[in-house]
């Protein structure tokens, strides 16, 4: 970015959701600069945003490779996505495949015992 995003011939593009308070929000949003190792770099080049396209699984791709597991885990922890979509996979794990499951406080420690 600190290279290219300056140069209006330039395209930046993102090939899937950003989060909010990232850099990549705050760049498709329309930024004009962003902070990057203590430099401000202006955003110049044409920015595009693939909303269609994702790397993530969604929920019912991560229920159906829960389902593959030949025990469940002693707790399992949902810590990836938006709060509320957390929640409601949380929710769902819980229900449908009766297991441990929660979402972590922000900075929570959680201790995992070894393997036995």
């Amino acid at each position: 970015l600190k290279a290219l995003a300056p140069n209006p011939r330039n395209s930046i593009l993102f090939s899937g959701f950003q989060a909010g308070g990232t850099r990549g929000a705050d760049i498709v949003a329309g930024a004009h600069s962003v902070r990057l190792h203590g430099e401000d770099v202006p955003i110049r080049a044409q920015v595009h945003a693939m909303e269609n396209l994702s790397a993530h699984a969604d929920a019912d791709e991560i229920m159906e490779w829960l389902r593959g597991f030949a025990r469940p885990p002693r707790q399992t922890y949902v810590i990836h996505g938006e709060p509320h979509a957390a929640d409601t996979l949380r929710r769902r794990i819980s229900l449908e495949l009766g297991w441990q499951v929660c979402v972590p406080e922000y900075q929570e420690t959680v201790a995992i015992d070894p393997v036995r």
